[in-house]
Formats: C-alpha cells, structure tokens, sequence
C-alpha cells in the first residue's frame, strides 16, 4: 500500500505542476480527489504495515497531502476556473 500510495502521489504531484498552468487549473477539481483517494491508500498502508516498513507510506501521505493543500490554494486564487 505504501508504494502505490507514493507513486499516485508521484503522478498527482506532476498532475499539480501542470496545472498550475493558466487556463489548466480547472483540472484541480478533479485533482483533489485523486490526491485525496492517494492519501486514503497511503492511511491504509500506514495502520496495517508494521512499524519498521512505514516510510514509503509516510511519504505518499505527505505528498498526497501536500498536493491537496495546493490545489486548493490555485483554486482559491483562481475563482475556481481559471
């Protein structure tokens, strides 16, 4: 779970650089869903791993995470279209 969460973070992180393109940053209402569904998975791979084998699961959470924060801030500046 911790490596399918840190590469949808990987994928959403890319997905963020682009849309913070002009006119592109509409798609950031379909990208913090596809954050948030890849930080569900990394919740999930952090409460039934065991405690050494956590760190990729951290960092898909921490990406997920940081991704969402900004979507939602592009959005805030944008109005929510643009």
């Amino acid at each position: 779970m911790g490596m399918i969460s840190l590469v949808w973070g990987i994928v959403a992180l890319i997905w963020m650089v682009l849309a913070l393109i002009p006119l592109v940053g509409i798609t950031n209402w379909l990208l913090i869903p596809f954050a948030a569904v890849g930080a569900i998975t990394a919740a999930i791979g952090l409460l039934f791993t065991r405690t050494g084998r956590r760190g990729r699961a951290k960092a898909g959470l921490v990406i997920n995470g940081i991704v969402i924060f900004v979507a939602i801030w592009r959005l805030g500046l944008g109005g929510g279209l643009i």
